[in-house]
């Protein structure tokens, strides 16, 4: 009773980790890209996987935890495929409307829910099913506004939508099936993911704004911006990986859509953004989904541990009459065995019980 208590205290500790260390990094990129006049996201996030790595190599240092080996070849290719798919969704906003880019990371949670589906033999119920499309329907009144397709757009937005699926469904099984903490699994990939966008992100972040890096010039509360974002996505990746693995991709979603009405939220309130009645009517009808998926994942949650509790004397009546049926087998076969021994022991013929 008490592992369980903890455990769902853990899992509310690190949502909460999550929505608030991603709302203060959205506020704080916003500042930086918006106001200070520093485009380039995809440099950034190596940056910040860069200090990611370098924080637990100084916490594991203090034996703040244990470092575990995973199989190289599995931590590289899902540290180059986490790496990708942030490189998609940022060149993905880049060649697509706003709106459309909504649109893509609406789509990643019916995706993901297709693929575990489809290769994880997972099941989802009617009720959680129908609150994903309450959730996905009002986070799309509050935030979809334009859809222009073009055809690298679209397709830059399938590659990310199937990278992230894929690299979050992965996060989630490594963890569970190596048994390994999140903290070990992102100790293990963050340098992977942070070389390959060291690598592309310039090359990105040029083709999206037509300016280099390299040629910027940084003033100190650039640089300042630059630091806090960089400690504030320690938290964010931490959190990111601790969801995952302690709940699923799917819930993980649900979760970004909450800090996406938060986000807009706060845009209005702190940034003074446009807010229309159609935003609120989303957004209140993404919360009432969110509530809805809450619920039903507990419900299940429960009728599922009870399941797991029940004593042998209450499983079905099918599953115990063979066990029955053995024992009274077993029963007359030796029986049978006596009768058919003679004095001094030996059977008075050669015959197979279980033929």
């Amino acid at each position: 009773m008490t592992a369980g208590l903890g455990f769902q205290l853990g899992v509310i500790g690190s949502l909460a980790l999550s929505v608030t260390s991603s709302v203060a990094i959205v506020i704080c990129n916003k500042a930086l890209i918006s106001f200070l006049g520093f485009p380039f996201a995809t440099t950034l996030t190596s940056w910040h996987l860069m200090v990611t790595f370098c924080t637990l190599h100084v916490a594991q240092h203090f034996r703040m935890f244990e470092p575990k080996q995973i199989d190289g070849r599995t931590v590289i290719l899902f540290g180059v495929l986490n790496g990708t798919s942030i490189g998609l969704l940022n060149l993905s906003l880049g060649f697509n409307s706003i709106g459309f880019y909504q649109m893509t990371k609406l789509a990643i949670i019916p995706f993901t829910v297709l693929l575990e589906t489809l290769f994880l033999n997972k099941k989802f119920s009617q009720n959680i099913k129908l609150s994903l499309l309450v959730l996905l329907l009002g986070v799309g009144i509050a935030s979809v506004t334009d859809l222009k397709l073009n055809l690298l757009g679209s397709i830059l937005s399938l590659l990310a939508i199937a990278t992230t699926c894929v690299g979050q469904i992965l996060t989630n099984t490594i963890q569970k099936r190596l048994k390994i903490s999140s903290t070990q699994l992102l100790y293990q990939s963050s340098p992977y993911q942070a070389a390959i966008l060291f690598v592309t992100g310039p090359f990105v972040d040029q083709l999206l704004t037509r300016r280099s890096v390299f040629a910027y010039s940084y003033s100190p509360v650039v640089l300042g911006f630059i630091i806090l974002s960089c400690l504030i996505a320690v938290s964010v990746n931490f959190s990111t990986f601790l969801v995952i693995g302690t709940t699923s991709p799917v819930t993980y979603q649900v979760l970004g859509h909450l800090k996406t009405c938060l986000v807009l939220s706060f845009g209005y309130i702190l940034l003074h953004d446009p807010f229309t009645a159609r935003n609120i009517l989303g957004i209140l009808i993404a919360i009432f989904g969110m509530a809805l998926y809450s619920y039903s994942s507990v419900q299940e949650n429960k009728k599922k541990s009870i399941d797991d509790s029940l004593p042998i004397s209450q499983m079905a009546e099918k599953e115990v009459e063979p066990l029955l049926t053995t024992k009274s087998l077993v029963h007359h076969q030796e029986e049978d065995s006596r009768d058919t021994k003679k004095p001094n022991g030996l059977p008075l013929t050669s015959r197979n019980s279980y033929a």
